[in-house]
């Protein structure tokens, strides 16, 4: 195959030129913090939103798309994702602070990177931010959210790229932003977004960073292989405590196991595949299930085919 401003012609199809980087056959396991998987078909890292927007405008749109950030709320399945994966580099991981209590994020800017950036311009209202691994693509989509702050509190507006290679501005009111989701169409790439918070001093916001570090440190297995948050908090409950109320503290299936430092974690202890991870999690399902009455929802994505 070739890469660059040629086409790129694999066993089965003929994609589209770009002036990014374009990988066959990709393998995704170092990606996600699962670090379990199978490969992508195509791995595509673009140059800009223009690079982006050309390439899904002339790709077969039989052909599925995927973005992926710091793979940190994702199990690939063992059989690879049978489409397209973007991920977005450095040209989109820039941040700027356009006034007293506004940021302008690019999509691959990770939540560290903008949590630190407003710090310094003294806007507060950002630091939940630093507790979520991801990128502000990844948490634009799904309502991210941590310590009693989601996504939609400090959201103003979007920029996407849709599946049909169209850019598109959204508002706030576009996203239909409920608990942990949005209806962004499937196949669309958040390319950047801007965020609101309010006037407050470099010391105060350091000092609440440190304060939600401080409590991630100490409740989550931080240094585990893992995935984020495993389920959603039902209405009325805590994950955690519902899996932990079901007997699920350690259980295992293969290589993974429930965390003994936080029930609502699975975690990687060597070897699983994800197709021991994904079994895992629906075990932990049917025990809470046959415990509490309450069937828990995945708040992990879980794509790609199972082998």
């Amino acid at each position: 195959m070739r890469t660059g401003r040629g086409v790129v012609v694999s066993d089965t199809a003929t994609l589209p030129a770009v002036r990014g980087k374009l990988t066959a056959k990709a393998p995704l396991a170092p990606l996600v913090w699962f670090k379990s998987g199978g490969p992508a078909d195509w791995l595509f890292e673009p140059k800009d939103a223009d690079d982006l927007s050309d390439f899904l405008r002339d790709l077969d749109p039989a052909i599925p798309v995927m973005a992926l950030g710091l793979g940190s709320n994702l199990i690939v399945r063992d059989g690879g994702f049978p489409g397209v994966v973007v991920r977005l580099g450095k040209a989109f991981a820039k941040v700027e602070v356009l006034d007293g209590t506004t940021l302008r994020c690019g999509g691959g800017a990770s939540g560290i990177l903008v949590s630190s950036t407003a710090r310094d311009a003294g806007v507060g209202g950002l630091e939940f931010l630093r507790s979520i691994p991801g990128t502000v693509g990844g948490f634009v989509r799904m309502n991210g959210g941590a310590y009693g702050r989601e996504v939609k509190d400090i959201l103003i507006s979007c920029e996407v790229v849709l599946r049909s290679g169209q850019r598109k501005f959204l508002g706030l009111e576009d996203l239909g932003y409920t608990y942990r989701h949005s209806e962004l169409p499937g196949g669309a790439v958040v390319v950047g977004a801007t965020f609101r918070g309010y006037r407050d001093e470099p010391a105060a916001i350091q000092a609440e960073m440190d304060r939600i570090s401080a409590s991630r440190e100490a409740s989550q297995p931080l240094r585990s292989k893992t995935g984020g948050s495993t389920f959603k908090n039902p209405d009325g409950h805590k994950a955690w405590q519902l899996v932990d109320a079901a007997g699920c503290r350690g259980l295992a299936v293969g290589g993974a196991q429930v965390s003994e430092k936080h029930t609502n974690f699975l975690i990687n202890t060597g070897d699983a595949t994800s197709a021991d991870i994904e079994a895992l999690g629906e075990e932990v399902r049917r025990r809470v299930k046959e415990k509490s009455g309450v069937e828990l929802q995945w708040e992990i994505q879980r794509v790609g085919v199972k082998k």
